[in-house]
């Protein structure tokens, strides 16, 4: 499809800089494709009421990690030159795959050393070597450390790497390390929070476990390629950067006897989505499940296991709205982003909800 079709006019004062306060204040546009009455204006307070007893929410309990790192470049006796990393796939124990700025001054051997100019880190004292240079700046790191003492090191001298369309209006600040985390993040190796999530709260949880709601979670580590735009001109020539996932057995076995039932299966955010449904057989059956996923999901596209999705509002031409629109139908979504921008919703990380039925 031309990935134009997907392009609309979001003015930039749309864009959230900050969540809602609390997180279960914020909006939450209902969307029913089939339905006469398309478009409803509600609050995150209100999603147990669209749900029925014996439903099941899928979240993904992924851990961002402040993976933006600052280092110098060393190369022998060139002077030293200054680089910007965003770790987004973990490859080994010692070794990342990250996006480099600007990847042009990097060479496979270059040494990188990260943690200069803070308090936290001594320079030096977090070291990497370029492996391998890729396409659309991506480099692969293989750090002095490994394991723990790497994760250790991270926490000390990395950032959190907010979205381009946030960074670019404000900076990274001791707030956004609490804001830009879900309250059941437990699995460390996110670049990017999966956001929808971001609206939970005990009093949310609470409201959900009187309607009789199941709770469900599974793991994708979202990668930095969720910011990257779609730079081809047709949906068919856009390549997605993979992300690891894992959905164990008792999940699987617990999500078959949901749908078994009778019972929906609503997805919390585009990531736990795009897992379950690498993980679900052709026949609807969800497996057990662990390893890269790439799923680029565009119209056309038969949904095998998802029956609802919670998600926040996407930018143009974003392959998070081709998703969207594959669930709930192109045309529906356009109307349902109008509407949206019209009465003063909050779009993207920060922003608010919406809550999508599947197209029949």
């Amino acid at each position: 499809m031309r990935v134009d079709l997907f392009d609309f006019d979001l003015p930039e004062t749309s864009i959230a800089l900050r969540p809602a306060s609390p997180r279960d204040s914020a909006r939450m546009l209902v969307v029913r494709p089939d339905d006469a009455a398309v478009l409803s204006d509600h609050g995150v307070l209100d999603l147990p009421s669209f749900l029925r007893k014996g439903d099941a929410l899928v979240f993904n309990d992924t851990k961002v990690i402040p993976a933006q790192l600052e280092g110098i470049r060393r190369r022998a006796e060139e002077i030293v030159t200054q680089v910007s990393l965003t770790l987004h796939m973990r490859v080994a124990p010692d070794c990342w795959k990250a996006f480099a700025r600007p990847a042009r001054r990097l060479k496979v051997g270059d040494r990188i050393a990260f943690g200069h100019g803070g308090s936290s880190c001594l320079l030096g004292t977090l070291d990497a070597t370029v492996e391998e240079k890729g396409d659309a700046g991506e480099v692969t790191l293989r750090f002095d450390l490994s394991g723990p003492a790497l994760d250790e090191a991270i926490m000390a001298v990395g950032h959190i790497p907010l979205p381009p369309y946030i960074a670019s209006k404000r900076a990274e600040d001791a707030q956004d390390r609490a804001d830009y985390q879900t309250m059941y993040a437990r699995e460390e190796g996110a670049v990017a929070a999966p956001t929808a999530g971001l609206h939970f709260t005990d009093r949310l949880f609470a409201k959900l476990d009187e309607a009789g709601i199941e709770r469900h979670f599974v793991t994708l580590h979202v990668g930095a390629g969720t910011f990257l735009p779609v730079k081809a001109d047709d949906t068919d020539d856009h390549v997605m950067h993979q992300e690891i996932g894992h959905v164990d057995a008792r999940t699987a076995e617990k999500l078959n006897a949901v749908k078994a039932r009778g019972g929906r299966i609503v997805c919390v955010g585009t990531t736990s989505l795009r897992l379950i449904e690498s993980a679900t057989s052709e026949d609807g059956v969800v497996k057990q499940w662990s390893g890269p996923t790439g799923i680029f999901i565009t119209p056309g596209y038969r949904f095998r296991a998802v029956d609802m999705l919670m998600t926040n509002f996407h930018l143009p031409k974003s392959t998070l709205f081709m998703l969207v629109s594959a669930f709930s139908g192109l045309e529906t979504m356009r109307d349902a982003y109008r509407h949206a921008i019209e009465t003063g919703y909050r779009f993207y990380s920060y922003g608010d909800a919406s809550l999508l039925f599947r197209k029949n």
